[in-house]
């Protein structure tokens, strides 16, 4: 079994925490707190972020917030504050108080710009993007100070507050730190601090045209919040110094202390926003909630539970460096949570019309089944019996010479077990002019529900079907992988010359029993021998069916 998420060998942070709250270092207050950027949906990576800052908060009867660090309103929108506010609540997470904004703190970052300004660091910048890259150096080469750092404090008052007038055109000027141009870190080489947008803000209209950067927000939100453990991904480790450098030279309220934890990235899955925009954007897939998307919306579309994935993050180390985990890994424990939970339907997606000769006309016989073989409290459904049913093509052969351990489904002339209903026995094929088999005709042994026949007639095997009339007609629709590689785009020119183009399959004549399409949109099952599926979140209903595959009954890559 995995060690639990906050068990010490699994997760280093915990150990800080609890070293924290012995030492009395933030009293017996713990924050935390989840700050996506509202540009995109949240993904896999996202859901252990969640998962680690919330349920580390939780463990040690702390809060966690939800904020926006919402500072680039050219690529934010409403839409995705929406998705991360109900992704977050999904997966069984309550942030502390409102939703919180870094926008919010707007006025409060302008006012400590003039602060560091007045102290003599920070000044604005006349270069153009091109150049400050150019003065900016290289890893291995020092940087050379802008020409405009040495202006007077009332003159970059007096830009920055033009600036934040609309008196100045996007990238004519920005507001820079004055920190050290030779630094090993590139990003304490004079930092920028605000710089011009003339967008309108989702949140707060056109009151600003200048935006301060992600860096300059970022640690002043959590000073302001009072957070006692920044937690974020590998990828701020460097950004940690200037986290650093910005509470230590300003007049904060807190100061917290940034940790980073290695981030979550799976084979055959890209993860980047920008890629999995460009995979909406372009086509690819249907939205940001398309099944096939490692979104957590997608996931939740495609049948995955809230608990799986909760189970699935749990199990993961919060270590010091990144790694990358086998999908299959995330499929095991998607399967594992619809094995025990799903409720068993029947659902045949290649269907063959099968005629009881020896059952009456137009009588309609309701059998019961469980939902749940292990699970008694689960309940039962209905399942009717008529004269003309459906089985899967599959499931059908006319080769008597078939062997009972190579073919265990109904063979000409020979008996299988109806799940949950009668033995019947194949007595004639019926073809049309193509010579393509249209119908079986059968008979039923009587007394075979729930008890076993006479040796001679004892059944080959036992396979799904439907009623032919009685049931309802549904869209199916079948996921492979997106992705055909282990790591999209590593030998090829773009990720996208990896997609899977035969991603999602569309299954239109197929029949599912009544009781399984009269569920409630996102209900799970296991559809008996085909796969586990659910029904469609916004699509389904009970008219027009629609079940979207959610993974099959194995691991396809160990048959």
């Amino acid at each position: 079994m995995a060690d639990a998420p906050n068990s010490p060998t699994n997760n280093f942070i915990r150990k800080i925490i609890a070293d924290d709250l012995a030492a009395n270092a933030h009293g017996t207050k713990v924050l935390t707190r989840f700050p996506p950027e509202p540009n995109g949906y949240l993904h896999i990576g996202h859901a252990k972020s969640i998962c680690v800052n919330f349920g580390l908060a939780e463990e040690f009867g702390g809060q966690c917030n939800l904020r926006f660090d919402d500072t680039n309103p050219e690529k934010e929108e409403q839409e995705y504050i929406d998705a991360i506010k109900s992704d977050v609540q999904w997966l069984g997470f309550q942030w502390a108080d409102e939703v919180k904004f870094a926008s919010n703190y707007f006025p409060q970052f302008y006012a400590w710009a003039i602060h560091l300004i007045e102290q003599g660091k920070a000044y604005v910048c006349d270069l153009s993007a091109e150049q400050a890259s150019e003065y900016r150096g290289w890893a291995t080469e020092p940087g050379k100070p802008s020409p405009y750092r040495e202006r007077t404090v009332e003159e970059n008052v007096d830009l920055l507050t033009r600036m934040k007038a609309g008196e100045f055109d996007e990238g004519s000027c920005v507001l820079r730190a004055k920190i050290d141009m030779a630094s090993p870190n590139m990003n304490l080489r004079d930092p920028i601090l605000y710089r011009i947008r003339k967008e309108t803000h989702h949140q707060t209209g056109d009151e600003w045209c200048i935006y301060p950067s992600y860096d300059f927000a970022h640690g002043q939100e959590d000073a302001i919040e009072g957070v006692t453990h920044s937690i974020c991904t590998l990828e701020f480790q460097d950004h940690r110094p200037l986290y650093e450098w910005f509470t230590e030279n300003l007049p904060v309220p807190s100061t917290p202390k940034q940790y980073e934890f290695g981030r979550l990235s799976i084979n055959y899955t890209v993860t980047s926003k920008r890629k999995l925009k460009q995979l909406v954007d372009e086509g690819y897939v249907n939205g940001w909630d398309d099944p096939r998307m490692p979104t957590i919306s997608g996931m939740r579309r495609r049948g995955y539970s809230a608990q799986a994935l909760r189970n699935f993050c749990d199990g993961l180390a919060v270590a010091k460096t990144d790694g990358t985990v086998d999908i299959a890994q995330l499929e095991f424990e998607i399967r594992n949570d619809l094995n025990d939970n799903a409720a068993r339907a029947m659902c045949v997606l290649n269907p063959l019309k099968v005629v009881i000769s020896n059952f009456p006309e137009g009588e309609v016989k309701t059998l019961t089944a469980a939902l749940h073989p292990n699970k008694e409290e689960m309940g039962t459904r209905e399942l009717p019996f008529t004269k003309e049913l459906y089985i899967d093509k599959a499931d059908y052969s006319e080769d008597t010479t078939l062997g009972r351990k190579k073919f265990k489904r109904l063979v000409l002339g020979d008996h299988v077990r109806l799940r949950g209903a009668y033995v019947i026995k194949a007595d004639e094929t019926i073809k049309d002019e193509n010579g393509e088999i249209i119908e079986i005709r059968a008979t039923l042994v009587e007394g075979t529900i729930g008890a076993n026949p006479p040796p001679e007639q004892k059944p080959r095997g036992v396979i799904h079907w439907v009623s032919a009339t009685e049931s309802v007609a549904a869209t199916v629709r079948v996921y492979e992988r997106l992705f055909n590689v282990e790591n999209p785009g590593k030998d090829s020119e773009s990720f996208l010359h990896d997609v899977n183009k035969v991603s999602l399959s569309v299954v239109e004549n197929c029949f599912v029993e009544p009781a399984a399409a009269a569920c409630a949109p996102e209900t799970r099952f296991q559809f008996e021998r085909e796969g586990y599926f659910v029904a469609d979140k916004i699509e389904h209903t009970s008219e027009k069916p629609v079940f979207n595959k959610t993974i099959g009954l194995r691991d396809s890559s160990k048959k």
